[in-house]
């Protein structure tokens, strides 16, 4: 049983929950406090099953079932969709497309223009409503029609461009992967899955591209990333910032990818670059290598 956790570990595994009806009875403190618990509790259990210490991985996954375990969180999760989700991200990503959603809408006519949604929790976002954009999402725990349950990491990769996409969207899904590695190859596997050719100079401006969305202080006050560190890996992989928008909660990013010959990546190590007591230790790690 450890042992599939450890292996699972390099997956996504470590991600969100399965979903529930959520009671209307939570106030939002309540639901912060204990979206935050749970993450920080699942993180040490996840490092302590990564040691192989299942003492202590054990233990915690006790504390976890003391704060209402796993139904408690999802409760949150979902009553907090509205603030600590930031609600629809993909109203933002609209706003952003907004100058180029005449041609989307042109070029759907006659060729798909494609959407990857990681960890998508609804069929009905902004972006599904548009009707424009034939959309694929996948969860690791997909309760709904519509949301295949898949893994991102273990998805098979594409075979030529009818499996990619135009734009993938990876919002609060990176800061769920456990380790920094594993966030690292996350960012790199989304570069297999963009198709580079698009119809017009006008929608090249904008796209494949990748939105991606945090919650800020993974940037604004983690010890080992902040925007210049991001923008430095995004560049490595080949993409380049088109959009940002930063709030209390979260900051969303649009990343267009410019270049998809990169034969070797980039190596980046998680390194202090802001010290003090209440940093977190958001960080993602690259071990160049061939792609």
């Amino acid at each position: 049983m450890a042992k599939k956790k450890t292996v699972r570990l390099k997956s996504l595994s470590q991600g969100r929950p399965k979903t529930v009806q959520p009671p209307h009875s939570i106030s939002s403190k309540a639901t912060r406090t204990l979206i935050r618990s749970h993450h920080t509790l699942e993180k040490q259990k996840a490092e302590a099953i990564a040691k192989g210490d299942e003492v202590k991985a054990a233990s915690i996954a006790r504390q976890i079932e003391s704060h209402g375990g796993i139904k408690g969180y999802q409760r949150a999760s979902l009553l907090g969709q509205a603030n600590d989700r930031g609600g629809d991200s993909s109203k933002i990503l609209l706003e952003w497309l907004e100058p180029i959603l005449p041609a989307l809408k042109e070029q759907a006519k006659t060729k798909p223009v494609r959407m990857l949604e990681v960890g998508a929790l609804s069929i009905s976002n902004a972006c599904s409503k548009i009707r424009i954009f034939e959309m694929e999402r996948i969860d690791l725990n997909s309760q709904e029609a519509g949301i295949k349950e898949q893994d991102f990491m273990e998805r098979p990769l594409p075979d030529g461009e009818k499996d990619q996409f135009d734009i993938i969207s990876l919002s609060l899904v990176l800061n769920y992967v456990p380790d920094a590695v594993g966030k690292g190859n996350m960012l790199l596997r989304t570069l297999k899955f963009l198709k580079m050719q698009q119809e017009s100079d006008e929608i090249k401006n904008f796209l494949p591209s990748l939105f991606l969305v945090l919650p800020a202080p993974c940037i604004m006050n983690s010890r080992y990333m902040d925007e210049p560190k991001l923008e430095t890996i995004m560049k490595s992989m080949g993409y380049v910032l088109v959009k940002k928008k930063l709030s209390n909660k979260l900051a969303y990013y649009l990343w267009r990818l410019e270049s998809e010959i990169i034969k070797r990546t980039a190596t980046f190590k998680k390194v202090e670059i802001r010290s003090g007591k209440d940093r977190n230790n958001f960080s993602i790690v690259l071990k160049g290598r061939e792609l």
